[in-house]
């Protein structure tokens, strides 16, 4: 009898709890009358890119953007949706400028004019209208760059949804000459806008045309729709997060830049990633993150997270690798947590089938897309949304975002692995390289290439341009090639490297604000000996040190670790270094639960901070703050007041500066 109650109320539990998210979900809105919902919340405080913090996995779209907790609730979603979209401004495609107060539209044989005046000039924009016969008003779909973008027109006209064209290029071309474009008369003060920034804004101000005209031209406001292929992905992509006036959002292979997220596509393999992707669409400081994704403070998750509560349909195609749709499918199974975490799973979907043409919609897509073209567009309300097809059935995409509503960024997974340091001034040294002195570089000494020396082909690299650094590696894996760079100019920015017998692959754009470590690329590599190889492309490149690690998403910092041997810089043999050295230890045990011990040496008497820091850079701990005589020196750290993740500690003692990361289990 107990057992048959426990069931009977638990059945009433889940009935009233089903009850309950079925009537938020239908009190919450499937469009707006306005642009942005958000518009008058104060923006974000957001740090410059050197005050970021690092942020391995995927960024928590409910974080607040000073870091001061997280809410789930819909009552605050405007609010954070407003962060979000001023963290894609400030750090990826720049302002997107607001509405003008001169607007003035007509509608005219089929055809659409908006004029658009600010700063004493006008901007003029022009969309052929493909109506269905009769009186509406009719629901409509704003294709990016045709009535349909690359999607079978018929979906729409047999469903009588008028088609609207938007003419991007009346607002930016393709590849913008920047500060040249239309839409830069408007702005002057914004000719650094990327294309995302400008094209959604023409989509905005072509649905003010619309409201303008609504007298005369028969569209269904409530349910307008965007879509559009590959850049045009992106493009609808950028316009359907950033107008809440639009109902259905419909991205086709969108790629890097668009639905794929930046963290996860430079995991994938040779995709467009944002060190790799067109510069005139974005912001050139974008470019600052091209070797330090995880300094983003959000990511591509985001975007199609700001497209909710509305609906939104991802199509992909994983035939093609340049499109990242591996990274793609994880970003989308990230995004569907917010939709989920609001009752509203249904107006969230995906698509990854592959086996066709880019752009090509295959047969076995079509329905899917009509569903949602139906439930969202012409309000057939019983119609099945719940769509997440894909060809990844291997792919482990928890691990990107289980740390959610954690105090600290974390993966799953241990930070297993194995790092290798090389000082550069103990590489061979092709003639061409020569030592210098520095206090401020790994080992007291760098190398930088003789002046007036370039190798702008890969056919002029000879002996004398090379450093070569032989290492050993005990365990087999893919390992990340990461080196430490003084390159302040766009003059002596640029290298070749190759792994043992591989071929020179050029590394651009490598540029610096003193001293940083740049990613080189990754090789997966066997146990043994190997030779990475290093050529200048222009003189002047200073290069310090070199780490080569097979742990995960290991980011060095400051000098790096240690050098197991350091050869003598005066003479470039190697020698093993015993003495008179700073050092700070890997703390032990690690992970570790409660209780772990940290060692460091100092060669000579001096006020030494250790201190314990969270992924985002809040201090949690200070274990010393004090003078310390030389030599070496243990101090005992207790976790049992810190959350389970990973945490840095970092010892300042005079010039000396060190991390290390360790985890609490």
């Amino acid at each position: 009898m107990k057992t048959k109650m426990r069931f009977k109320i638990s059945l009433f539990v889940l009935l009233i709890s089903s009850f309950v998210v079925n009537s938020l979900a239908q009190d919450i809105p499937l469009v707006y009358d306005v642009e942005n919902t958000g518009a008058s919340f104060p923006l974000p405080v957001l740090p410059a890119f050197d005050d970021l913090p690092i942020v391995n996995p995927l960024t928590d779209p409910f974080e607040w953007s000073d870091g001061n907790g997280r809410d789930t609730t819909f009552a605050s979603w405007s609010q954070r949706r407003s962060e979000i979209k001023a963290e894609f401004e400030r750090y990826e495609i720049g302002l997107k400028p607001t509405r003008p107060d001169t607007i003035t539209a007509s509608y005219e044989n089929n055809l659409l004019t908006v004029n658009i005046t600010e700063n004493g000039k006008t901007l003029v924009l022009t969309s052929a209208i493909v109506l269905p016969a009769g009186d509406g008003p009719f629901p409509a779909i704003i294709g990016m760059g045709g009535g349909s973008g690359s999607l079978p027109a018929d979906i729409f006209t047999s469903r009588n949804i008028a088609q609207i064209s938007f003419n991007y290029s009346q607002v930016m071309a393709h590849t913008q000459a920047r500060g040249q474009e239309p839409i830069n008369k408007l702005y002057p003060d914004l000719i650094y806008m990327g294309a995302y920034s400008a094209w959604p804004w023409g989509v905005s101000r072509l649905i003010d045309g619309l409201e303008l005209v609504q007298d005369v031209l028969p569209i269904d406001l409530k349910h307008l729709a965007v879509t559009g292929c590959s850049f045009a992905g992106k493009m609808a992509l950028f316009a359907g997060a950033f107008d809440e006036r639009i109902a259905l959002t419909l991205v086709q292979e969108s790629g890097g830049g668009g639905a794929a997220a930046w963290r996860v596509s430079q995991t994938v393999g040779n995709v467009e990633n944002l060190a790799a992707t067109n510069h005139a669409w974005f912001i050139e400081d974008m470019f600052k993150f091209a070797y330090n994704v995880a300094k983003l403070p959000h990511d591509h998750h985001e975007l199609l997270a700001m497209v909710a509560p509305r609906a939104l349909f991802v199509i992909g195609n994983p035939s093609m690798e340049w499109l990242a749709e591996e990274s793609g499918y994880v970003s989308c199974q990230a995004a569907a947590k917010v939709w989920e975490s609001f009752g509203i799973s249904e107006r969230f979907g995906f698509s990854f089938v592959g086996d066709h043409g880019h752009c090509a919609l295959p047969a076995s897509e079509v329905p899917e897309v009509e569903a949602f073209v139906d439930k969202f567009l012409l309000n057939k309300t019983t119609t099945n949304t719940a769509i997440t097809t894909n060809s990844f059935p291997d792919v482990n995409y928890n691990r990107w975002f289980e740390w959610w509503g954690n105090d600290v960024s974390y993966f799953p997974e241990q930070f297993a692995g194995e790092t290798v340091t090389i000082e550069a001034e103990c590489a061979s040294l092709g003639a061409d390289w020569y030592k210098v002195a520095d206090d401020k570089a790994s080992n007291g000494a760098y190398v930088v290439s003789k002046e007036g020396k370039q190798n702008t082909k890969k056919t002029t690299i000879d002996e004398a341009s090379l450093l070569e650094l032989p290492f050993s590696l005990d365990t087999s894996g893919n390992f990340t090639v990461q080196v430490r760079l003084n390159c302040p100019t766009s003059d002596n920015d640029s290298f070749w490297a190759k792994m043992d017998d591989g071929n020179f692959n050029l590394k651009l754009s490598l540029g610096t604000d003193g001293w940083e470590w740049k990613k080189f690329g990754s090789f997966d590599l066997e146990n043994g000996e190997h030779t990475l190889t290093l050529a200048y492309r222009e003189n002047g490149g200073q290069v310090d040190k070199i780490s080569i690690s097979s742990l995960l998403y290991y980011e060095p910092t400051g000098m790096g670790d240690d050098a197991e041997n350091l050869c003598d810089p005066r003479v470039g043999v190697y020698i093993q270094e015993t003495q008179n050295a700073y050092n700070l230890g890997q703390n032990y045990p690690n992970p570790f639960k409660e209780k772990t011990l940290i060692t460091f040496e100092i060669p000579t008497s001096s006020y030494v901070s250790l201190k314990v820091y969270n992924m985002l850079g809040a201090e949690m701990a200070e274990l010393a703050g004090k003078d310390f005589s030389k030599g070496k020196h243990n101090i005992e750290f207790s976790a049992k007041n810190l959350s389970k993740g990973i945490y840095f500690y970092t010892l300042k003692a005079d010039k000396y500066t060190a991390s290390q990361k360790m985890m609490i289990e």
